[in-house]
């Protein structure tokens, strides 16, 4: 059974030296409009990126099941101007360029059946403002075709000096939150899983100060769990402690327990080198229950959230979310990384905070039951 999972994507690293490979269409802006400039896959297996400077992007991972071998892709912003797919050789079977939304390109490695890769060693790192690496261990000695698009050779673009920085809003704690506004539904007639994200030997991001979303994350949905068990909801937590929780085992306690609703409690992440990136988004993956879900949580988290920016509610296909049977969302209730985010994810009050607001989007869906 395959199943995709969110690849980390690491922070600016500055490091030396680029591979130097054959190219398919090497001088041509094949990829115009998109914000993937160039790729190249050199044959020790290594897959290099250039892109538009300082932009945010997404890696997956699919295992291989049936007759098909894994998959990683990338999404990334801009749409290209054609998609196509490219035959490559040896362990690569094909590589593919597409369009996802209109407004995004995806960058698609079909390996062969058979592959083996540890999707806890795929790591995309961030070596420049504009670009990326990804090397896929154990695959030089299998034989890898080198392969590209566009001048991955061309200079990085220089930063802008700034000679100021737009103020962070100031964030005080205040008085100690209370549930005692908290909604109310029929006791013991719903039944809610929780999924605190990552765990164990999986932190999750790490941000500023070394903040740890693990650790955020944890605190935050035992607090939704106490406050819905509070309300009469019955709760199902994936994870109660720092212990390694695949994802295909938490979908099977959500699928196997007849629960009205799933959600995923995460916290996101940037470079650290873009802390005026910050915000609060929630996901969904198709279904018009999903989506009200997601909108009802995203609501509410961003009210106890002042002044950090709304990155809306958007589809994903975060493998929690979609191969669950129920209602599911996956809201990121700021960025670990990020300056004004960081310090109230630190902050046990504002924990207290997003768990009442997360716990108040819950039960409020559950009471209008869409």
């Amino acid at each position: 059974m395959g199943c995709a999972r969110l690849l980390r994507v690491l922070p600016a690293l500055m490091l030396g030296g680029v591979v130097q490979v054959a190219m398919l269409a090497a001088a041509l802006p094949v990829l115009a409009g998109s914000a993937l400039s160039a790729w190249r896959l050199s044959r020790e297996g290594v897959l290099e990126l250039r892109t538009s400077p300082d932009i945010t992007l997404q890696a997956f991972y699919e295992a291989g099941r049936g007759g098909l071998g894994p998959r990683v892709w990338i999404d990334l912003p801009g749409a290209p101007l054609r998609t196509r797919s490219l035959p490559a050789g040896g362990v690569v079977r094909e590589v593919r360029i597409g369009k996802p939304t209109p407004d995004s390109t995806r960058l698609v490695l079909e390996f062969a059946p058979g592959t083996e890769l540890d999707p806890r060693e795929l790591r995309l790192e961030g070596t420049a403002r504009d670009r990326w690496r990804l090397e896929f261990k154990g695959l030089a000695s299998r034989g890898v075709q080198p392969l590209g698009e566009g001048d991955l050779d061309a200079p990085t673009p220089v930063a802008p000096t700034l000679s100021w920085r737009p103020a962070v809003p100031r964030w005080s704690s205040g008085p100690s939150p209370s549930a005692a506004g908290l909604p109310g539904v029929p006791r013991g007639r719903f039944k809610v899983v929780i999924d605190p994200g990552h765990g164990g030997p999986d932190p999750g991001a790490v941000g500023i100060g070394g903040l740890r979303e693990t650790d955020v994350v944890l605190d935050v949905s035992l607090q939704v769990a106490q406050l819905l068990q509070q309300r009469g909801v019955q709760v199902l937590l994936t994870r109660t402690s720092e212990v390694d929780v695949d994802l295909p085992p938490r979908v099977a306690l959500a699928n196997s327990s007849g629960a009205d609703i799933f959600l995923s409690i995460h916290a996101n992440a940037l470079s650290m080198a873009r802390p005026d990136v910050n915000g609060i988004e929630t996901f969904y993956f198709e279904s018009q229950s999903a989506r009200s879900l997601a909108a009802t949580v995203q609501q509410e988290v961003l009210a106890v959230s002042p002044g950090s920016p709304d990155r809306g509610v958007r589809q994903g296909r975060f493998f929690v979310i979609r191969r669950t049977v129920m209602p599911a969302a996956l809201v990121e209730m700021g960025f670990v990384t990020g300056e004004l985010d960081s310090p109230r994810l630190a902050d046990g009050q504002h924990r207290r905070r997003l768990a009442l607001a997360i716990a108040t989007g819950v039960l409020n869906f559950l009471r209008v039951g869409r």
